[in-house]
């Protein structure tokens, strides 16, 4: 391992993201799994209480409830800017809040998909919009039409018109790379989907079972908007024999496996918004960024949170959600999360900006080709890369 591990990152995206969670993943994180194990199990970690150690809240009386929010596994845990404004939160409201942290997007949609109802928490983070659909469908969500929205750019609304989730951050799912490897190697990185099929890049990239992750399917949906229908199955092949390695979510493909982190693999799906974090957060610091973005592989990864159906303190959750995308927790996200915040009145921090990735042209997936063939793409994708 040439240099630090970096702190929490979500999607990635995602994404940046985005997303994340990646979510899911996801953008941004800690450690985690590896492809073709299936998950069979996934762990979810409860937090202490967020505020709990405040007992004379400001914004109302003691004794209000405890809520819980539920969150992909990157989310970050305690000691960051995040965790502070969701204290101060408890500060204003008296409304304290605990974190679950459910696994990888996929997992932990899954999981609220077979609670619905009767939800292990009240307000989910972190859904993104390859599994968004999936989520409403199954009821996961109580409707519900948060105060903020007239920040947020009308196009992160476009898949939820009637408050069925609310749009928290975004970024750009991308393959990246280790600079210093490449360098090493005397190899010129990838620069296209295509290029990861060539034989020069043999057994060098690692990405996520789309069935479990969120960036694994935002790179497996980059890769239908590319080739299309027949194409993307005959593209997976190619990667299939060229070595690529599957593992089950974000944290395990980039804290395990990626050679940046002391892993064996040089290429990873990550984050257009990785970059800025290593650099953030190295010890000792570092001038320039030591991965790179393959920004003809991006694909952007909208997360959205939500009121979860069910809940007993839906008057709470509401308010959560409302915090949620104000500025005041909206600012935490580029430096803590590592993605774009969804209230566009948020500046974003200058060392974000110079060192994320953004790419011209993210592939995009109709959301309603996805929610009709979701199932049926993953299904294939396992038959073509799994068995």
């Amino acid at each position: 391992m040439r240099n630090t591990r970096i702190g929490r990152i979500a999607i990635a995206l995602a994404a940046a993201t985005v997303l994340a969670s990646c979510a899911d993943d996801e953008p941004a994180a800690d450690t985690s799994l590896t492809e073709g194990s299936q998950r069979t199990d996934v762990p979810a970690t409860t937090s202490p209480s967020i505020g709990s150690s405040r007992t004379e809240p400001t914004g109302a009386s003691a004794g209000a409830e405890t809520i819980t929010l539920v969150a992909y596994e990157s989310f970050p845990e305690s000691d960051t800017p995040v965790n502070e404004a969701l204290a101060a939160f408890t500060d204003k409201t008296g409304i304290e809040v605990e974190l679950l942290l459910a696994g990888d997007t996929g997992a932990m949609v899954s999981k609220a998909a077979l609670t619905a109802g009767n939800p292990e928490g009240d307000v989910m983070w972190g859904v993104d919009n390859t599994f968004l659909s999936r989520a409403v469908d199954e009821g996961v969500f109580e409707p519900y039409t948060a105060d903020g929205l007239d920040a947020v750019d009308p196009e992160l609304l476009t898949l939820v018109p009637g408050g069925e989730a609310t749009p928290v951050d975004y970024g750009d799912v991308c393959v990246n790379y280790d600079i210093g490897w490449f360098e090493d190697a005397g190899l010129e990185p990838p620069e296209t989907l295509e290029d990861l099929t060539d034989e020069r890049y043999a057994d060098l990239l690692v990405v996520e079972n789309p069935a479990t992750s969120s960036p694994g399917m935002a790179f497996l949906l980059a890769t239908i908007a590319r080739f299309g229908d027949g194409g993307w199955e005959e593209y997976w092949r190619a990667l299939r024999d060229n070595g690529v390695e599957i593992v089950d979510g974000w944290n395990q493909a980039y804290y395990e496996r990626f050679t940046w982190a002391g892993g064996p693999k040089p290429l990873v799906v990550s984050y257009g918004s990785s970059p800025p974090a290593e650099v953030i957060f190295a010890d000792p610091p570092l001038d320039e960024a030591p991965t790179g973005v393959v920004t003809d592989t991006c694909f952007r990864q909208i997360e959205y949170a939500g009121v979860l159906a069910g809940t007993d303190h839906p008057g709470e959750a509401r308010r959560l959600v409302d915090f949620l995308l104000s500025a005041e927790f909206q600012e935490t996200l580029a430096l803590n999360v590592f993605v774009y915040p969804a209230n566009a009145d948020v500046e974003l921090p200058p060392e974000f900006v110079e060192f994320a990735a953004v790419p011209d042209n993210p592939a995009e997936v109709d959301p309603d080709d996805v929610a009709a063939n979701r199932s049926e793409w993953i299904d294939t994708w396992t038959e073509v890369t799994l068995r």
